[in-house]
């Protein structure tokens, strides 16, 4: 047996449809496009939008509010996380950014902002992108510094 020699099974040879050969054929007349309507017309186009004249869902939906494109986003880390992932030994007194992503609590293209919810004992250096007010007092009370990432 070769290639060429095979033959597809009579089940699944079809012959193809031939509209417009009169009303014999069971496909004459309208040529299965109905009656009259839009898409019986030959050329007939409809866009997948396109609601036959109604008004359309994009311009029937209110639109309110504005997306800044230019807005940096920040990653929230709190000071409880912080100190319980000192405490595990995941991070050390001085901590970057790189060490931050290596313990798995921001990803390698977040921005981060110390936030001040919890309480931190320890000495630390952080370097992050942001803080908040708060973290930083809670930081500097328990003798450590904040160093900003540009």
């Amino acid at each position: 047996m070769k290639l060429h020699e095979l033959k597809a099974p009579a089940s699944n040879r079809k012959n193809r449809k031939r509209v417009g050969r009169g009303q014999g054929s069971g496909r004459g007349e309208q040529s299965g496009r109905g009656h009259n309507g839009q898409k019986s017309r030959s050329g007939a186009k409809v866009k997948p939008w396109f609601e036959g004249g109604q008004m359309p869902l994009q311009r029937r939906i209110p639109k309110f509010g504005f997306n800044n494109r230019f807005r940096i986003e920040y990653k929230p880390l709190n000071l409880t996380r912080l100190a319980e992932s000192i405490e595990t030994g995941k991070l050390a007194e001085k901590i970057t950014f790189e060490d931050l992503v290596n313990a798995r609590l921001v990803g390698k293209r977040d921005r981060v902002k110390l936030l001040g919810d919890g309480e931190i004992d320890k000495k630390v250096e952080i370097e992050v992108h942001a803080w908040s007010k708060s973290a930083k007092e809670k930081v500097e009370a328990a003798g450590g510094t904040l160093k900003q990432i540009k």
